[in-house]
């Protein structure tokens, strides 16, 4: 069993059960069941030292439009807590990949501040997924910490609309995801596990972490938890979403006037972007990056992405002298150096310098080569990994090669040619 970097198993953690819901609940759940605890706390103002990096923020309170975010974290705890209580079997069975756990709560007014009055909260294979938070090396009290013990933190909207947000510490990712996505899920969770122990958690792929569906008042969400690609204390500078097909892959006028616009295929091209690695770094990269697209050729997958970020150490360097220079007529606010959460472990370790990160946490990272033209750290991973080449995709090809002839760039084309393109596209991305 993978160990974490506190020397417990991941999944050791028992927290303390909180004080349940009013008498006045009715609850129905399937085993394995819940039990509560507080979702909220407050935390100082974000800021930031010369020598140390603790993210902080102001205090957020969940109220009636957050009613889906209040039930995600309250279930979120219900579940963690009372999983602590359930062994690890010795392997996973069939049944463990379409169990789930069902939490109902009806006529509900004690905690009406934060919670709707009636809802429910659905938890998807929670055995598989607490194995491979396992594999991942990620820590259940980890986990619960930074999902759960503070507010979530909205990003900006996603293109197609929907929830995506980020844990208070920024190690964790929450995406709202269609019906159709959950089925999917569940269609490749047996394989995605097994391809997870096979490679020891090293992978490009999304590390997917957990998955729910939360119902206020007759409308369902369903949401996915994975880790965060970028770094919770690196800032990326640069971003990119790259197919390996130049037709119509560049980002909007609208897009580029974001503070961190998603540049596409045909700006990393015209801005002559190029990746620097040590040799050695490179060939690793590449032979997980083969393996894993290999993977998502077997489950016959299309339509992923290769999300790149690149944080500019020489510019954050600068960033950060300036803050200090600001910082130095403020008075300073006292920082708390407890140990909280997946990234919070390092806060009672050596502070890191510029440029620096920990594998632990930034498992998606990479360092430029020594004798780079610039000093920069790479974020890279595999996304948009649940759409299948099916009847659907292969009509949507067929009318696009009748149009524009068989050699058009387009995502609907079968898994092997999507591989075969995506990879040649990768290959030239490198100094």
């Amino acid at each position: 069993m993978p160990v974490s970097p506190r020397g417990r198993p991941a999944s050791a953690f028992c927290p303390h059960p909180p004080p349940p819901l009013s008498p006045a609940d009715n609850r129905t759940m399937s085993s394995p069941g819940a039990s509560a605890s507080s979702p909220l706390s407050s935390l100082m103002p974000k800021r930031k030292t010369k020598k140390k990096h603790f993210m902080q923020q102001k205090v957020e309170v969940f109220r009636a439009s957050d009613a889906v975010l209040g039930v995600l974290v309250w279930g979120v705890n219900h579940s963690m807590s009372d999983l602590c209580h359930v062994p690890a079997p010795a392997i996973l069975l069939p049944d463990d990949f379409k169990a789930n756990t069902k939490i109902k709560v009806t006529n509900q007014f004690f905690n009406k501040e934060h919670l709707p009055g009636q809802f429910k909260f659905k938890e998807y294979c929670p055995l598989v997924f607490r194995n491979l938070r396992e594999h991942f090396g990620i820590d259940d009290q980890d986990f619960q910490m930074s999902l759960a013990r503070y507010s979530l933190l909205r990003l900006e909207e996603p293109p197609c609309g929907g929830l995506l947000l980020t844990s208070c510490d920024r190690t964790l990712v929450v995406k709202e995801v269609s019906s159709e996505e959950v089925e999917e899920m569940h269609n490749i969770l047996s394989e995605y596990h097994q391809h997870v122990v096979l490679c020891r958690g090293s992978t490009l792929l999304p590390q997917f972490l957990s998955m729910y569906r939360v119902s206020v008042e007759s409308e369902e969400t369903y949401l996915l938890v994975m880790r965060n690609m970028f770094s919770h204390r690196l800032t990326t500078h640069r971003k990119y979403d790259l197919k390996g097909a130049m037709g119509s892959r560049e980002a909007s006028c609208k897009e580029k006037v974001k503070e961190l616009p998603t540049f596409k295929d045909t700006d990393f091209k015209n801005n002559l972007q190029k990746i620097y690695l040590d040799q050695d770094e490179k060939e690793k990269l590449l032979e997980k990056l083969n393996r894993d697209i290999e993977f998502l050729v077997h489950l016959r997958i299309i339509d992923y992405s290769l999300l790149l970020g690149i944080h500019d150490v020489d510019r954050a360097e600068r960033e950060e002298e300036e803050e200090e220079e600001e910082e130095e007529e403020e008075e300073e606010l006292p920082v708390s150096s407890s140990p909280e959460g997946i990234a919070g472990y390092m806060n009672s370790f050596k502070p890191l310098g510029p440029g620096e990160f920990d594998p632990y946490v930034d498992v998606y990272a990479v360092q430029s080569a020594q004798d780079a033209p610039h000093r920069e750290v790479y974020f890279m991973g595999l996304i948009d990994v649940l759409t299948q080449y099916d009847t659907k995709k292969k009509a949507a090809h067929a009318a696009r090669a009748v149009k524009h002839g068989a050699t058009a760039d387009s995502s609907n084309v079968n898994p092997e040619q999507y591989a075969k393109r995506f990879k040649e596209f990768v290959s030239t991305m490198f100094a």
